[in-house]
This record gives structure tokens, C-alpha cells and sequence, in this order.
């Protein structure tokens, strides 16, 4: 299987960017087809690489690995000479460093009109916060995140993925994507500002609006908080997530259950309007019902009908999921000690997809690849390594 129908197939992509937002948008140019060449401090490499293996894996398979002091002559005449060859760069630091290492958007706009630069960073490249320091939970705090109830009985409490950084990554990947599909068609390459905490805004400031503007910020009169659409503990103390928002729902589990548990048939519980009136009677009751039974019991009464029920996976159970495993969601990269666990692109393309190409590299892995298809003789990059510039 090939990328070949792919319009990235063949675009060069230079990454700068470091830890999970740029690492995991190149990651998703790359699966689709794009080459992406990472940068690499010669030292460390990327921070990244700090948070263990697997880890790095998971955001940076189907890459090459170059080594560069960016801040020494000969690492930035390498990285002029494969600024002229690229399609697109991102990188993710803050405001003003590129400019300052010289490499800026008009800079590199000068040596390549057609490049698509992309700049990924937590609040932007404008606004009062510009030059703040801030990872994912910052981001969601400042986006309204934790501004929009979810559950009857709610609470702050972060995600349990960098869902902030994950949002700025899927916009930056899909604006490059654009760009650099744009600019192969008029020759002309523009600048991507892209912020995470914009990202995120994007998808709370609605919910935001509504919660806080129309329900005054009481989940009470919010619909969008529903007590029959939540987590419930089951009797050994594991978990299932039900949605019943949908009444026919309600109407299929009141009679399935209804003469073990009378309240799902009461008249005042009826339709979603009346549920919705009494949040936390339905949400208690619910609970109670619940916590009746094993999980494994649950399992059983509700696996044969058309409920929209799951098991909340709380260990290793979701890599023995027949679905997600039908769908080959999962992978595998490497061999031995470089073996990496690896999570599939959720897009199925009807021409086919590879996204298990190529292992994530090792720390400067391509260095020498590069710098020969670029002309330079293996006296010069033993030459360059000598002196800590690769």
C-alpha cells in the first residue's frame, strides 16, 4: 500500500517544532504522505525524546531526523538550503525567536515565495499574552474550557489527553494542508498564525455563551447537561457510560428494566423536558440503578439490544476492543528495544493508506542523508560533526 494518490506525496515539510502540538501536526502530513524532515538541537534533540520512548513515538513516526545547531553559520546555511527546497515549515516557539535566529516569515518568504510557514504557539503571535509561557492545562483554563458543565453533579478536573494541544495540532495540520495545496496552484505561499488557545475558544466560547449568558451559569437550566447522558458506577466499582438523551432510548431501557426499577416508567420522567427539570432526581436514581448491578451484568442485559451504551475502559482492555482492532486502530514499529506501540490515522481512505511506514527516528538518524542530497561532501559533514554543528 502507497500514499502515491496523496497530494502531499512528495512535499517537503521542514519541522522545528518541538514537543506535542507541531510533533503530532507534521505527524499527521506525514502519515498522509508529506516528508517531513524534523530538526533536531544536536545535543538533546527534541524535549521530547525526555518523556521516554514510546512517548516520542507516538508523535513522530514517518519523519527523518537531521541534527542542527541553528545557531551557528554552517547549521543556518543547512537550514537556508533546505528552506529553498520545502513546501512548508512549522515551527513553535515563541514569539520573535525566529526572527531572531533569522528565519522569520519574511525571511524565509524572500529566499521562497511558495513556502507555507506555519507558526504554532500557545496564544499567538499577537494579544497582550503573546510572550507567555503556558502548556496545555493554561490553555484550557484561558480558552473557557472549564466554564462549560458536563455532568449533573460537575467538577473541574483536566482531560486526560492534552486535548488543547491535540486542538491546535488537527488546525495546524488541516491550515497547512490548505495552504500548501493553495500555493501549489498560484505559486504563492502565505504565513499561518495559528494559537492553541484560539483553538480551543473555537470549540468552548459557544458552549460558554450559552451556559453563562442564557442559563446563568446554573447547570440546572442548561440542556446540554443531561442526567441520563453520564458516567454511572457499577456495583464492583467499575464504570459505564450511557446516552439516553434521545427519549426513544429512555422509552427502551424503561422497558427493559422498568419492573425491576418502577421510577424509569414514572409519568413525570417521561419525556427529556420533564428529566431535564429534575436533574438530580433522575442523576440519583440513575446512580442507584446502577450500582445494582456488576458491570459484566450490565454487560449482558444491555449487549443484545439497541442502546447507546459502552464500557468505560479504565486499563489494557481497549487494546482487546474487536472493533477498534477491526478497524486497525492499533500498530506496531520497530523491532526489539526500538519496538514502539502505535496509534492508526482514524481516517480510512478508500485508495488506501500506509500510515505504519517508517519507525519514529532516532536522534539525528538522517543527518548525513540530507546533508549529502544536498551536496556536501563526507569530509564536510565529518567536518560539521567535528565542530558540534550536526
Amino acid at each position: 500500500m502507497t500514499n502515491d494518490w496523496s497530494f502531499l506525496n512528495g512535499m517537503r515539510i521542514i519541522d522545528l517544532s518541538r514537543l506535542l502540538p507541531g510533533p503530532f501536526a507534521t505527524q499527521s502530513l506525514a502519515d498522509l504522505g508529506a516528508e517531513v524532515i524534523k530538526i533536531e538541537e544536536p545535543k538533546h534533540g527534541d524535549p521530547g525524546r525526555f518523556l521516554g520512548k514510546d512517548m516520542f513515538a507516538r508523535l513522530n513516526r514517518n519523519k527523518m531526523s537531521l541534527t542542527l545547531d541553528l545557531k551557528s553559520d554552517e547549521g543556518k546555511a543547512v537550514l537556508t538550503d533546505l528552506l529553498k527546497s520545502a513546501d512548508a515549515v512549522i515551527e513553535s516557539f515563541r514569539p520573535g525567536v525566529m526572527d531572531r535566529l533569522g528565519f522569520g516569515y519574511e525571511a524565509v518568504k524572500a529566499m521562497n515565495p511558495a513556502i507555507v510557514y506555519c507558526s504554532l504557539s500557545g496564544f499567538g503571535q499577537t494579544g497582550p499574552y503573546r510572550h507567555r509561557a503556558g502548556h496545555d492545562i493554561d490553555f484550557l483554563a484561558l480558552s473557557g474550557y472549564f466554564a462549560v458543565p458536563s455532568q449533573v453533579n460537575d467538577r473541574l478536573a483536566r482531560p486526560k489527553v492534552r486535548l488543547s494541544d491535540y486542538a491546535g495540532a488537527m488546525y495546524g495540520a488541516l491550515s497547512m494542508a490548505v495552504a500548501m495545496a493553495s500555493a501549489k496552484i498560484s505559486g504563492k505561499g502565505q504565513y499561518l498564525d495559528v494559537a492553541i488557545t484560539d483553538a480551543m475558544a473555537n470549540w468552548s466560547s459557544p458552549l460558554v455563551r450559552i451556559a453563562h449568558d442564557l442559563c446563568q451559569g446554573d447547570p440546572d437550566q442548561m440542556s446540554f447537561v443531561m442526567p441520563d447522558n453520564d458516567i454511572f458506577e457499577t456495583k464492583d466499582g467499575k464504570h459505564i457510560a450511557i446516552g439516553l438523551f434521545e427519549n426513544k432510548f429512555w422509552v427502551l431501557l424503561a422497558d427493559m428494566m422498568g419492573d425491576e426499577f418502577p421510577y424509569l416508567r414514572r409519568e413525570d420522567f417521561a419525556t427529556n423536558r420533564l428529566r431535564n427539570n429534575q436533574k438530580h432526581a433522575v442523576h440519583s436514581m440513575m446512580s442507584e440503578m446502577f450500582a445494582a448491578k456488576t458491570l459484566e451484568e450490565w454487560e449482558v442485559l444491555f449487549r443484545p439490544t439497541d442502546l447507546p451504551w459502552a464500557v468505560v475502559y479504565e486499563d489494557m482492555r481497549l487494546f482487546e476492543d474487536p472493533h477498534l482492532n477491526e478497524r486497525g486502530m492499533f500498530g506496531e514499529l520497530g523491532e526489539g528495544e526500538n519496538k514502539t506501540y502505535q496509534a492508526g490515522y482514524p481516517t480510512k481512505f478508500s485508495a488506501g493508506l500506509d500510515e505504519f511506514r517508517l519507525p519514529p527516528p532516532q536522534k539525528g538518524q538522517n543527518t548525513d542523508e540530507i546533508l549529502k542530497g544536498l551536496g556536501h561532501s563526507e569530509a564536510a559533514i565529518q567536518a560539521m560533526r567535528d565542530a558540534g554543528v550536526i
